[in-house]
């Protein structure tokens, strides 16, 4: 008896880590193109519409704080704050927890005998308490940020955006190939208004660390991408000068071979990230860490399916605008037409022999099969049969001495069809 062996198919999981698992992401790029269409101008229109809450250090303005004590909430002290200064605050909202909880009011750049003004009368309707566990006026906290120096801090942020994505461009265009590089910093763009759509729904406020947050993630994103083209690099350094697959599949093989890592090192990075906002949000309410989580946490997810679903397409869309690409996905598919008809193949490598025969045919043949009475016609000749030169060969307008005229068999060697001998357009060749 024979021992066999049933070897169980690979599971989805498994190809999916062994780079096998034929997710046609490539072939479907027109859908996620509208897709990413679809998100993008939707994050616009929020923009547009809401706008952002910035910070004090962005736009300047005052911002007063408190601890909730003797029956003090937001609205309360909301309007203990406008009737004292005859200013509207801008924000009034609740950050810490515990004994740390305290209210913050923001409004417009204040005076100093406004912000006196305010204080005098928030301690005299709450009589709010320092660490001591004493009433005190000094229990309430103010800074103030000029309006110019906001303007410096937006500049600077802008400034160092641009240098950073300058930078990037350059460093993968020398690394790799300028193509990726374009498609690189659209996706970090998009990633970027994406982040910034969700920001502006969500109403979070706007402070220095979301923009040390977004700045984080865009290095994530960028990191996903290199990951997913210097992949896309090894697989086509020799694509063209075969005809084995094409450049897109080729880049489709590269994100299905990556694609295990970019979701795991994401998966990794998106856990703490999300117990970092859940802290910050429901446990201890400190606004500088539940602005810092929120833009990390959808700045990941969105770097990481733009690694995935967008950067690989757009560089295989920039590639099938270049020519030698369109020729070469035009010879990959003569090739497989070929090789799925062999005989067609055969047909197009045999030279032409219908010209060649036509000398045989001119003349009778004998028993041994050759033109009698002239010589043998080999292969990849032809016959041309002219009249012989004679002394009346002035009168050739005669009809009938034309006729009685003698003539010869010139044999010419046939070049045609020659120029295509020894190529091969099978796969691989």
């Amino acid at each position: 008896m024979s021992d066999t062996t049933t070897v169980k198919p690979a599971g989805f999981m498994e190809r999916m880590y062994n780079g096998e698992g034929g997710f046609a992401i490539v072939d479907s790029r027109r859908r996620w193109y509208w897709i990413y269409a679809l998100v993008t101008v939707a994050c616009i229109l929020i923009i547009a519409v809401k706008g952002f809450a910035l910070g004090v250090d962005f736009e300047g303005g005052t911002k007063m704080s408190m601890p909730p004590t003797n029956g003090a909430t937001e609205s309360s002290v909301s309007e203990i704050f406008e009737e004292a200064t005859g200013v509207a605050p801008q924000s009034t909202q609740t950050v810490g927890s515990g004994d740390s909880r305290v209210i913050e009011v923001t409004s417009e750049r204040l005076s100093d005998d406004q912000i006196r003004d305010a204080r005098v009368a928030l301690f005299d309707e709450f009589a709010p308490e320092d660490n001591t566990g004493t009433p005190s006026p000094d229990a309430i906290s103010d800074s103030t940020v000029s309006e110019s120096w906001g303007q410096s801090i937006t500049q600077r942020m802008l400034l160092g955006m641009v240098i950073f994505l300058a930078v990037v461009f350059l460093y993968i265009t020398v690394r790799l190939e300028r193509d990726m590089a374009i498609s690189a910093i659209v996706s970090l763009l998009l990633d970027g208004v994406v982040v910034a759509g969700v920001y502006s729904l969500v109403g979070f406020e706007v402070s220095p660390a979301t923009v040390i947050g977004l700045l984080t993630i865009l290095a994530y994103s960028l990191y996903d991408t290199v990951i997913v083209f210097d992949k896309v690099h090894e697989n086509t350094q020799d694509v063209l000068s075969s005809t084995r697959s094409t450049y897109g599949e080729q880049v489709n093989l590269a994100v299905n071979q990556t694609i295990m890592r970019s979701l795991n090192t994401s998966l990794f990075s998106v856990i703490p990230i999300a117990a970092l906002l859940v802290v910050a949000v429901w446990l201890m309410g400190v606004g500088t860490l539940k602005d810092l989580a929120l833009v990390q946490l959808v700045g990941v997810v969105a770097g990481t399916v733009s690694s995935i679903y967008f950067s690989a397409p757009l560089l295989v869309t920039l590639k099938a605008r270049q020519r030698r690409y369109r020729d070469h996905d035009a010879k990959v598919t003569r090739a497989r037409e070929l090789a799925a008809d062999p005989s067609a193949a055969t047909a197009a490598e045999e030279p032409d022999t219908a010209v060649g025969a036509s000398a045989a045919d001119l003349l009778p043949l004998d028993g041994a099969g050759t033109a009698a009475g002239s010589p043998s016609v080999e292969a990849g000749q032809s016959a041309v049969t002219t009249a012989e030169p004679t002394a009346d060969s002035t009168d050739a307008e005669d009809p009938e001495a034309a006729a009685d005229t003698p003539r010869r068999t010139v044999y010419r060697p046939d070049h045609s069809g020659h120029g295509d001998r020894g190529r091969s357009w099978r796969p691989g060749m």
